[in-house]
């Protein structure tokens, strides 16, 4: 990497929607276009739909709104897994250290034996990782580790900086090992961009569910990340998080809906962002418009919005809250206000290594039978009930 060489590379200024998690481990600021005001926008007067737009392939970003920088859906049929933990695969013409293509429906990342994404820098901002299926191994700079999968959602707070790994064990030698996940970046506001890093765990257990039925009884459940619904809340988000200020009406929500079921997500507060992605199912009408999958949908912030499943199952993902409305200057895993942060980050991570890396390996993957775990850096451990 360039930083590894004491030279920086050059930054590059723009959109946060141009931000790409393999950029930001390749230190390279990306240069795709971003979607807002491409030809599938189409805004609609009197509506609570302000626009639609075409969500691009797995594993591609989406275009996300101000408080967001980043969201990347994951979703990989693995093989049966070897000895080490890795695919029981020939790996030969895969571009290991880069392998996107999605070969046999899978990809390696950023790993050369396991799955996944080693050791990489953050500073400035907050993922939220939802595995839906399989497992992540997480291990970190503060010495917290985990492995956490099948709905458990990790919230990290990299704040003032943190480097972790996270990859993904394929346990079952004997059938297939597929991993799903949502991973999404949060900024934080300048105030809060060198708060100390914070790890902590939500099982999904613990993840409040709220299912809703419509006069024909058919179901819509909302899972709960980040927020409230009904009365049913969140856990609280880190201390420093743009989340945690009630007033950021931030949510985080998974909505799946029945066959034809039909359900009025109810309004935010005045000014919030909210963009529902549409990425499972087959159509779907919100205020009456049909909409197809594999779309994102802008919505009012301050207005109810009516969605009538179609004939399929569907699932979405709103991301919601009140923008930072701060400038966005990025450079791969840095997300600061300024230019001279991001010399500054470059020239701390360079020093410091934001406390170094203990772990016996860049890609560490903990032991066969170690379950779902979660140790915090003071050395505490959380298991699921």
């Amino acid at each position: 990497m360039a930083l590894a060489t004491g030279r920086a590379a050059p930054y590059r200024e723009g959109s946060v929607s141009d931000l790409t998690r393999r950029d930001a481990l390749r230190w390279i600021a990306a240069g795709g276009a971003t979607l807002v005001g491409c030809s599938a926008e189409r805004s609609l007067a009197a509506s609570p739909v302000l626009a639609v737009r075409p969500l691009p392939a797995s594993p591609t970003p989406w275009p996300t709104p101000d408080p967001f920088l980043f969201c990347v859906h994951h979703d990989d049929a693995y093989p049966v897994g070897n000895d080490r933990l890795g695919p029981a695969a020939e790996l030969t013409g895969r571009d290991l250290g880069m392998d996107f293509a999605g070969r046999d429906g899978w990809r390696m990342y950023h790993g050369r034996e396991v799955p996944g994404f080693p050791a990489h820098p953050h500073r400035g901002f907050e993922t939220v990782t939802v595995v839906r299926r399989g497992l992540l191994d997480h291990s970190d700079s503060l010495g917290a580790a985990a492995r956490y999968g099948g709905g458990d959602v990790q919230w990290l707070t990299a704040g003032a900086g943190i480097q972790h790994a996270e990859m993904f064990p394929l346990l079952d030698r004997t059938g297939a090992n597929p991993v799903e996940l949502f991973q999404i970046w949060l900024n934080l506001p300048a105030v809060d961009k060198f708060a100390d890093p914070h790890f902590s765990m939500l099982w999904n257990h613990q993840i409040p569910r709220h299912t809703l039925l419509d006069t024909a009884g058919r179901a819509t459940e909302v899972t709960i990340v980040a927020g409230g619904l009904d009365g049913k809340r969140a856990a609280p988000p880190p201390p420093r998080s743009w989340a945690s200020r009630a007033s950021a009406d931030v949510a985080i929500w998974n909505i799946k809906m029945g066959a034809n079921a039909r359900w009025n997500l109810p309004a935010a507060t005045p000014g919030a962002q909210r963009w529902l992605y549409f990425f499972a199912g087959g159509t779907l009408a919100i205020a009456g418009q049909p909409i197809d999958v594999a779309h994102v949908i802008e919505l009012r912030g301050d207005a109810v919005a009516r969605i009538d499943n179609g004939d399929a199952p569907a699932e979405l993902l709103l991301l919601q809250g009140q923008p930072i409305g701060e400038p966005v200057v990025k450079h791969g895993p840095f997300v600061m206000t300024t230019k001279a942060e991001i010399h500054q980050a470059i020239r701390d991570y360079q020093t410091t290594r934001f406390g170094g890396w203990s772990w016996p390996s860049d890609e560490p993957v903990h032991p066969r039978d170690a379950g779902r775990f979660a140790r915090h850096a003071n050395g505490t451990i959380d298991r699921p009930a």
